[in-house]
């Protein structure tokens, strides 16, 4: 049974990877990823961003140096067009994953409501 859901699985991302949201957010991407100085600055705020969730999650408390650093250096990735314009295409990819989400999870729903 696992492995059917796995096999399913498959299909539902090679579905996704094919919807003109996420071709259109690979397009995002690509196009951000070809300035090299706007990639470097990305990948820098989603290491810092996962850094912060790391801590977070084991229930450390972020400094004000840290909170500092995190919001300036996404201010300043926010304000890059390229940036964002794969963040509202992003925003696509994800409505569609919260929408498949909710469908996945519905038979637990109407398991505990009754």
């Amino acid at each position: 049974m696992a492995e059917n859901l796995r096999d399913l699985g498959n299909q539902v991302a090679a579905a996704l990877q094919a919807t003109p949201d996420f071709q259109a957010l690979q397009k995002a991407f690509d196009e951000m990823k070809a300035d090299a100085e706007t990639y470097k600055l990305f990948q820098q705020f989603q290491q810092l961003q996962g850094t912060l969730q790391q801590k977070q999650m084991a229930g450390q408390k972020l400094t004000d140096d840290e909170l500092k650093n995190a919001h300036d250096l996404a201010d300043k990735v926010s304000k890059i067009e390229s940036v964002k314009h794969l963040m509202e295409t992003e925003r696509g990819v994800n409505q569609i994953l919260s929408d498949l989400n909710q469908t996945i999870t519905q038979p637990i729903q109407n398991l505990y409501q009754g």
